[in-house]
C-alpha cells in the first residue's frame, strides 16, 4: 500500500466537457437513425461526398484496405492487445481494461444500432449505420488519448485538444477508408464516429467508479482483518 490513489481513466479535468460532447453526440447519432432508417440508398449529404472519395486507386487503395484491415475481427483483436499490453508493461491495469470496455461497447453498439435502424448499402443484408470500423478505431484512440492525458498531466485546455484531435484523426481516417473501399455511407462514419464520442466517456466512467469501488472495499477489509490482529495480539 503506498496511500497514493490509483490513477483514473477518465481524468477530473476533462469531465465537464466529455459530458456535453458525449451528450450531443448521442443526439447526433439519434438523429442521423432516424433520418436514415430503413433506407438503401445515399442521401444528400452522401452523394455530396461519396464521389469525391469513392472508388480510390492503387496506392491510395492499399491503404485504404490496411486501415480498413484494422477494423476487422483479426486486426482489431492484435490491436487491443498491444495496446492493452502496453498498458500492463506501465503498469496500468485500470487503462487496459478500459481499452478492452471500451472498444468492445462501442463495436456492440455500434451493431445493435445497424438492426434497430436498418440502413443498408449494397443489398438488404449489408446494414451500414453506424460503421462499426469507425466506432472502434475512435473509441480505441479515445481511450489511449485519455490515458495519455492523466499519464501526462496535461491541463484542461490541452488535454481536450489532444482527446478531440486524436478522435477526430482516427475517425477521419477510418472513415476515408471505408467510404472509399465503398463499405459505408459517409454518414454512417459520421455516426460511428458520434457513437465513439458517446460510448467511451461513459465506460470511463464506470471503469473508474467500479474500480474505486473495489479498492475502497478492499482496503476495509485489509483494515478489518489488521484489527482483528491488533485485538487478538492484545488479549
Amino acid at each position: 500500500m503506498t496511500g497514493r490513489p490509483a490513477p483514473v481513466v477518465l481524468p477530473p479535468l476533462l469531465r465537464a466537457w466529455l459530458g456535453p460532447i458525449a451528450a450531443l453526440a448521442t443526439l447526433m447519432v439519434i438523429v442521423l437513425g432516424v433520418r436514415y432508417a430503413g433506407r438503401g440508398r445515399p442521401g444528400m449529404v452522401d452523394a455530396w461526398i461519396q464521389p469525391a472519395v469513392d472508388g480510390v486507386r492503387s496506392p491510395w487503395r492499399h491503404v485504404a484496405l490496411a486501415t480498413d484491415f484494422l477494423g476487422e475481427p483479426v486486426g482489431a483483436a492484435a490491436l487491443v492487445v498491444a495496446v492493452v499490453a502496453g498498458c500492463l508493461l506501465l503498469r496500468c491495469p485500470r487503462a487496459a481494461v478500459f481499452v478492452v470496455a471500451g472498444a468492445g461497447l462501442a463495436v456492440g453498439t455500434a451493431t445493435l444500432l445497424k438492426s434497430l435502424v436498418g440502413r443498408s448499402i449494397h443489398g438488404e443484408d449489408n446494414l451500414s449505420y453506424p460503421s462499426g470500423h469507425t466506432a472502434f478505431l475512435t473509441a480505441l484512440t479515445l481511450a489511449v488519448a485519455l490515458f495519455a492525458v492523466g499519464r501526462l498531466g496535461l491541463g484542461r485546455a490541452a488535454g481536450t485538444l489532444l482527446v478531440l484531435a486524436a478522435a477526430l484523426v482516427a475517425g477521419a481516417v477510418m472513415g476515408w477508408a471505408q467510404v472509399a473501399l465503398g463499405a459505408h455511407y459517409p454518414t454512417d462514419v459520421l455516426g460511428g464516429w458520434c457513437t465513439a464520442l458517446a460510448v467511451t466517456p461513459a465506460t470511463g466512467w464506470l471503469v473508474d467508479r467500479t474500480a474505486d469501488r473495489l479498492v475502497a472495499r478492499t482496503a476495509g477489509r485489509a483494515a478489518g482483518r489488521a484489527a482483528d490482529a491488533g485485538r487478538e495480539e492484545r488479549s
